[in-house]
Parts: C-alpha cells; sequence; structure tokens
C-alpha cells in the first residue's frame, strides 16, 4: 500500500552551526562544510578542525554514518560543482564531524527507511522541486527548511522502501569497492614517489652515501637533492597546452571536460556535445598520459590524468595541459600533484578574487630529475597502478549512470518489487 505523503511528515531536522574560522585548529574534531560534499558524499581530506574541548558544546551537530543531509544555501542546480539541493549520504570517514553552515540533517521518523529518504532527496522529482523552490540571485541559491519539509511524494510500505534501497544500495556497494581499490592504488604509487623521491630511499640508494653513511646532497633550487640528480625547467622536460582546436580544425562532435567537472585527481564528467554547441573555451585537445590542472584558484587542487580518452577529447582553456617529452608520464603526474607544487602554484597565482596561474608558471616550473633508469623503474612499478584506478573511475561513472536511470523508475513505482 502506498500513501500520499508530506515529507514534513516524516522528518525532523538540524541544521549546520556557523563555526568560526578563528576557531580553526590543526588538531581536534573534525568539522565538515559543504565545500567538502562530493557527488553524493564527504571528502575527508580537507577537513578543517575546532578543539575537542570547545567542540563538546557543540555535539548536537555531529554527523554519525548514514546521515542524510541535503545542501541548503550554493549555486543554483544548473552548476553541479557546489549546488543548493544537494543529498549526499555521511560515510565512515567523518562519522564523529560536527555539521557546519549551509547544509541540515534530514532525520527520518519510525515509518521511513533511512536509505530510502536518501534515495527520495536524490530523484529527480525532488532536484525539480528545489528548482523550483530554490530562491536567491545568479551567483548564489538557497532553499528553505520550510520549502524541503513540503516536497510531496508518494511513500510506498516499509518492506518495499528497504527493497528500493537494497538495489540501489548494490550498485554503491560496487562504487565504494572500487573507491578502495582506488584509493589502494593511488596510496601505493604515491607511497613510492615519497620514499624514492621525497625521502631519496630509492633502490641502491647505499651506493650514494659518503664516508659516515650519510646521502650524498647537494643544493638545488629545490633544496637538497641527491648527488647526479639535476632540476630542469618544466617546459625543458614537458608540453604545456601543446594541441589546441580552432573553428577551422575542429571536429563535427566533440567530449567536452569544462573546469565544474574535475575534483582532485578525477574527472565527474565529460560531456559530449557538438562543436557549435560548445562553450568558446572548449580549445585544449587531450591525448592518453596528459595532465590536466585548473589554472584558477590553484589551492583547490582541481587536477587530472589523462588516460584513454575518447578521440576528440576537449578540455577546457581553463587547464593548463602538461604533456611528458622526456620524462615518464606517471613521474610527471606524481611530481606535479604534490603539496610542493600545488604551493609553487598557489604562491606564484595573481589575482585577488581568482587567483590564477598563466601557462608561463607552469613551464618555468622546477622539477626534479632522477636518473633516467630509476624513473623508469618507477614508471614501470606505478604506471599500471596509475592507469588502472582511472579504469576503475570510469567503471564507477557507469555504474553511476546505471543507478541513476533505474531511481526514478524505482522512486515512481514504474519497476515494480
Amino acid at each position: 500500500m502506498e500513501t500520499h505523503a508530506v515529507l514534513g511528515d516524516y522528518i525532523s531536522t538540524q541544521k549546520g552551526f556557523a563555526f568560526k574560522s578563528t576557531w580553526f585548529v590543526n588538531s581536534g574534531r573534525k568539522i565538515v562544510k559543504v565545500s567538502d560534499f562530493t557527488e553524493d558524499s564527504i571528502s575527508p581530506t580537507n577537513l578543517v578542525k575546532i578543539p575537542d574541548d570547545l567542540a563538546e558544546q557543540y555535539s548536537r551537530y555531529s554527523l554519525t554514518v548514514g546521515d542524510v543531509v541535503i545542501q541548503t544555501v550554493g549555486s543554483w542546480p544548473s552548476n553541479p560543482a557546489s549546488v543548493v539541493g544537494k543529498t549526499i549520504r555521511v560515510p565512515k570517514t567523518v562519522s564523529g564531524s560536527l555539521l557546519n553552515q549551509n547544509a541540515v540533517k534530514i532525520i527520518p521518523n519510525e515509518e521511513v527507511y533511512s536509505g530510502f529518504l536518501y534515495y527520495l532527496l536524490r530523484s529527480e522529482d525532488f532536484k525539480e522541486y528545489i528548482i523550483g523552490t530554490a530562491q536567491g540571485a545568479a551567483s548564489q541559491a538557497s532553499i528553505t527548511l520550510d520549502a524541503i519539509k513540503r516536497f510531496k511524494f508518494t511513500l510506498p510500505t516499509f518492506d518495499v522502501q528497504e527493497s528500493i534501497a537494497s538495489k540501489l544500495e548494490n550498485y554503491d556497494k560496487l562504487i565504494e569497492n572500487n573507491n578502495r581499490r582506488i584509493a589502494i592504488l593511488e596510496d601505493m604509487a604515491q607511497s613510492l614517489y615519497r620514499e624514492w623521491f621525497i625521502n631519496f630511499r630509492y633502490p641502491n640508494h647505499q651506493d650514494n652515501l659518503d664516508a659516515d653513511g650519510n646521502p650524498k646532497l647537494i643544493d638545488s633550487p629545490l633544496g637538497q637533492i641527491p648527488d647526479g640528480w639535476e632540476v630542469k625547467r618544466l617546459d625543458d622536460l614537458a608540453s604545456v597546452n601543446p594541441q589546441s582546436i580552432t573553428k577551422k580544425n575542429a571536429p563535427d562532435d566533440i567530449g567536452y571536460i569544462d573546469i565544474k567537472s574535475v575534483g582532485t585527481g578525477t574527472i565527474n564528467e565529460i560531456k559530449p556535445m557538438s562543436f557549435d554547441d560548445a562553450p568558446s573555451r572548449a580549445r585544449r585537445l587531450v591525448v592518453d598520459g596528459d595532465i590536466i590542472w585548473a589554472t584558477v584558484r590553484p589551492n583547490r587542487k582541481q587536477y587530472s590524468y589523462i588516460c584513454k580518452p575518447a578521440p576528440n577529447t576537449i578540455a577546457s582553456t581553463g587547464f593548463a595541459v602538461l604533456r611528458s617529452k622526456s620524462l615518464p608520464a606517471s613521474y610527471l603526474y606524481s611530481f606535479t600533484t604534490t603539496d610542493s607544487f600545488t604551493g609553487y602554484l598557489v604562491n606564484h597565482a595573481t589575482g585577488s578574487a581568482y587567483p590564477a596561474v598563466n601557462a608561463d608558471i607552469f613551464q618555468k616550473a622546477d622539477i626534479l630529475v632522477p636518473p633516467q633508469k630509476l624513473m623508469e623503474k618507477f614508471d614501470e612499478l606505478c604506471s599500471g597502478a596509475i592507469s588502472q584506478s582511472e579504469v576503475l573511475k570510469k567503471k564507477n561513472k557507469n555504474l553511476q549512470q546505471q543507478r541513476d536511470m533505474l531511481l526514478p523508475k524505482l522512486i515512481s513505482g514504474q519497476i515494480e518489487l
């Protein structure tokens, strides 16, 4: 039996708190901001913290695994980067964190299964409802708790709710398993890079010790490095923005990578479109092994490795495209995604509202160049892991698309259980 329901009759809510930036410290209780939201979860990477003793006063804002949270302030739904009405579910990695302002936790009563609530609020019906009720200027929109509570939907029996959620969660479990594999693969490559090229404990490093058993190091623009290694400019080793298309040589159809679709090491969407309909910024041609780096606000670390893209994949001119000439692509990617390289970009960005770097800043960057054989050994061990990670990311995109196609049919009852 189904019930025609109004959401407010079946939920309670807890808004996030406006934690002051002056409270933020290096260690303590983690704070979740809407800027930490991913497409359907929360990234634990850059969470700010407040002191534990202070956090105790705000325990009612605590998040637990499986909590359903809606972003109440952000951009209009046409911009998926930080969108009002985005619904996410709290993962284990941030359990116990406190919820910041501009988001609200939605707490179901005993008649609504939490998993069903989550998928209901990710349905097209709810998204369309949000578009119709959101208020604000072009740059920012908001929704009220009253508007959320007025959402009308069809409520199946509890058993059917569980069944719907179970089918959709099967997709999410596969995606989660792939994400764990991706994390292991990426951690392996990053750990090996750190061990060999930052800590200098590379194979046979014992052969490069002085009489006292210390590594033979020399001064360089990047600090002390092993004797025999070099530092060169990036443009000696790689091309920056090597290929662009124009109206004269443009293909009829392209796959477009825009700034909003790229996170830290991920491309969330490559939009197929005709070139005639593409934005004027769709100009940078990318190929297998390229690295794209967003030039605006480099502190956001919007970059990705390009792995076996479809023909005529084009990135926005808001990216710098790096293409290796003499370095293994896996080494160039690992170097240009370190915190120190990000710091170099941040320190050379200009502009207050939208700090940005240009191609010249990339070209002038100092790059550590170990012996060729050592880089080739690193590539032998890590290029497969990087490529496999990218393949798993593409599999996840396909799973997400299948899940999202199934979701409205299950929620609406088009598919009977």
